[in-house]
């Protein structure tokens, strides 16, 4: 049924009005839905594991042997080592900030118990979920070695640079990257952009210079003073106390997915040593290069997808397919005014009524005469108002 000028007029407007509105929200979505989207989920609980490298060099200083026996500290060789890293969203966390909470194991899988752990940390941040990088507030985080039977001795720390996560559009550039061991910031410089099964990331190096670990927490495992002849030196009578320091440092590799900022696989060239001199290693306690496993890169690779899907449709799907939208519906309804603002208008076949013919006018024809004596009257009657007889009737006759 056609629409009456009104109606398309009307419906015209709709449709204009609808396009405009498809178009503004094309136009909005990606410079405010979009910034909303683009942040680091509050849902974010990611395990990590890495391991020693076979074929590379694996060492562990063998801790009982610099406590007993007579000969010198033994390293043992091969070491099969996993690095474990749980991290999870903390309180205070809103819509701007989040606090990560990251539990970290290095031990040996070749000696049961808690004879294989080498080393636990409690690291906390409060970071911003687009940049990545630490609050300013002091301190923004803290940091737990060692644990009671009150649970982590938590020492307030002020982190600088980025963690465990790089910003939201990571580019190919050089970031400051925080280093828990030495609880400093050093650049990780852009190296490449490159492809871990299929998928782009740009790869970064960071590396942590000789540092005294006695200089950043006084632990007496960080500076020991033993017999020459523990530490294996020679240059002085095997009773003679020595003392060295444990010095750590560190060549760290990230690949990360740019679009969020996920770290799809890690890997540490890691070296503490006791030495006298940073510059000159003398006993290894610990060396090792420690790569994120496979099932992590694909964990990694699923998580920067699912953000990376959520960014695609708020930032390019849905503006374009509103953006069509909105077209279609200016046009239909510039089509649909022009439309009915140029046919004529008609009237209803219900409001169309016949024309009356037109009425003859009189003329002296009699439409009935009387045939009887003369002075008979003789009636005329206007036409249209009497049906004249069609048969004359004599009324002299008699049967």
């Amino acid at each position: 049924m056609a629409l009456s000028a009104g109606t398309r007029r009307t419906v015209a407007c709709v449709l204009v009005g609808l396009g405009a509105a498809l178009l503004v929200a094309a136009l909005m979505i990606p410079t405010y839905t979009v910034s909303k989207v683009a942040k680091t989920p509050l849902d974010l609980e990611i395990t990590t594991i890495a391991e020693s490298q076979p074929g590379e060099d694996s060492l562990v200083l063998n801790s009982k042997s610099l406590t007993t026996g007579d000969g010198p500290a033994v390293v043992d060789k091969n070491v099969p080592l996993i690095s474990q890293r749980f991290v999870t969203v903390e309180e205070p966390s809103d819509a701007d900030e989040m606090t990560l909470q990251a539990g970290q194991t290095l031990r040996r899988t070749d000696v049961q118990g808690d004879t294989g752990l080498l080393s636990a940390t409690i690291d906390r941040v409060t970071i911003s979920r687009t940049t990545g990088m630490p609050v300013d507030t002091e301190p923004n985080g803290s940091i737990a070695l060692t644990a009671d039977q009150d649970g982590s001795v938590m020492e307030p720390v002020q982190h600088t640079g980025l963690g465990y996560r790089f910003p939201i559009g990571t580019e190919k550039k050089t970031y400051p990257y925080f280093d828990i061991n030495t609880r400093k910031a050093y650049d990780a410089n852009f190296i490449e952009e490159t492809e871990i099964n299929n998928l782009d990331v740009y790869h970064f190096q960071m590396t942590a210079p000789p540092t005294s670990t006695w200089d950043v927490v006084q632990a007496p495992a960080n500076r020991l003073t033993l017999p020459a002849s523990k530490w294996g030196v020679t240059d002085v009578p095997a009773d003679t106390p020595v003392t060295m320091t444990r010095y750590y440092t560190n060549m760290r590799d990230l690949w990360v997915e740019p679009q969020t900022g996920t770290v799809i696989k890690g890997g540490e060239s890691i070296h503490l040593y006791y030495a006298r001199s940073a510059d000159k290693p003398e006993v290894t306690a610990l060396k090792s290069h420690i790569v994120f496993d496979e099932a992590t890169v694909e964990s990694q690779i699923a998580i920067a997808k699912e953000n990376t899907d959520k960014l695609s449709l708020f930032g390019r799907i849905v503006p374009i397919v509103f953006g069509i939208l909105g077209v279609i519906a200016v046009l239909a309804g510039l089509f649909l005014g022009l439309r009915g603002g140029s046919a004529p208008a008609q009237a209803s076949p219900r409001s169309r009524r016949p024309t009356p013919a037109p009425t003859a006018a009189p003329d002296d024809t009699p439409t009935s005469r009387w045939d009887a004596a003369d002075d008979a009257p003789t009636t005329q009657f206007p036409r249209g108002d009497y049906d004249a007889p069609t048969e004359q009737i004599d009324i002299d006759k008699r049967p």
